[in-house]
């Protein structure tokens, strides 16, 4: 055993131009979350509990896309949409379409301790959450003026590519207008907001697990499910690493991103970061994402192929890293 290590992030994909005290504010809230998931792991507790408690800190925040802050859907609402998956056992739960619950990644872990089932979505999750006494709020909550005025420009705009957490002042400066839309599955997307936050673990004896939560693309049409809540996409975790995606969502869909970091290091033999480089740069096609990761013995590694990612992490000797961009 390596000891523990812990990583975060709060998605991939950022502008060059995102203002220094956006870049300052984002920084602050991850290297929080690190500390808050470090003086868990310095109190022995497992891994699960341990993403679980972090990514509640993260969707409880509104700097990042998840809980409070979540993009707005083309209807001006919230959609969220969260998983959770321990690697013994490979046990999971998953939830989509959320639009009451505080905190998305709980009711991820109710799904995965308290049902039969690993998935449950739109309003069979939200029942399932009544059922199981979840703090509930209304949707207004979830909501920003940063975000209202996002998805009017979103609108207005249709072929704006930008990190959704810059101000609409000054935006014709920023290097993330661009003139052609980008393309998702081949068609325009209007608006990219990759903003996904995850937290990835191993314990003292071993045992990794991910979680990952968000509100999905700003101006995305109503029911729209990502990758985030799709074990083996956005997140997976088993006996040999945990991890956790974001980026393009239907590029990591695809590409099954997180269960073939895991694949490589299985049959491939690779080492973590190895797996993590081959897989960025193997399975995304012309994908943009990000991925974090820990493996059993105590290693944390991440990778990204687009303009910054989020990302935070700390190991058991004392290493202990925040950062943007590459």
């Amino acid at each position: 055993m390596g000891g523990w290590a812990i990583a975060v992030h709060g998605g991939a994909g950022v502008d060059p131009n995102l203002p220094v005290e956006r870049q300052e504010e984002a920084k602050q809230l991850l290297t929080r979350c690190l500390n808050i998931g470090i003086s868990a792991l310095r109190s022995s507790l497992p891994a699960i509990d341990v993403v679980e408690l972090v990514v509640r800190e993260l969707e409880s925040d509104p700097v990042f896309n998840s809980g409070r802050g979540s993009a707005l859907t083309e209807k001006g609402t919230v959609e969220m949409e969260a998983s959770i998956m321990d690697g013994a056992g490979r046990r999971c739960g998953a939830v989509s379409g959320i639009t009451t619950v505080k905190n998305p990644i709980s009711l991820a872990r109710l799904v995965m301790d308290k049902s039969p089932h690993s998935y449950l979505a739109f309003s069979g999750a939200e029942d399932f959450a009544r059922q199981q006494g979840v703090e509930t709020v209304d949707n207004d909550y979830f909501i920003t003026e940063d975000n209202i005025g996002m998805l009017k420009l979103a609108k207005e705009a249709k072929t704006i590519l930008f990190d959704y957490r810059i101000p609409a002042v000054g935006l014709d400066t920023c290097s993330s207008a661009v003139d052609s839309p980008l393309q998702m599955n081949g068609l325009p997307l209007t608006v990219y907001a990759p903003e996904t936050v995850g937290c990835v673990v191993v314990d003292a004896q071993g045992r990794c697990a991910a979680a990952t939560s968000t509100g999905g693309l700003m101006n995305k049409m109503s029911g729209r499910i990502g990758d985030s809540p799709l074990i083996g996409a956005g997140t997976y975790a088993c006996s040999l690493c945990g991890v956790s995606c974001t980026g393009e969502g239907e590029a990591i869909i695809r590409g099954t991103l997180a269960r073939d970091v895991a694949a490589v290091m299985e049959y491939k033999g690779l080492g973590l970061q190895e797996a993590v480089d081959y897989v960025v740069k193997e399975r995304l096609d012309q994908g943009k994402a990000g991925l974090i990761a820990v493996s059993k013995n105590g290693e944390v590694a991440y990778g990204f192929n687009c303009v910054g990612m989020f990302r935070g992490c700390a190991t058991e000797d004392g290493f202990m890293e925040v950062g943007i961009w590459e």
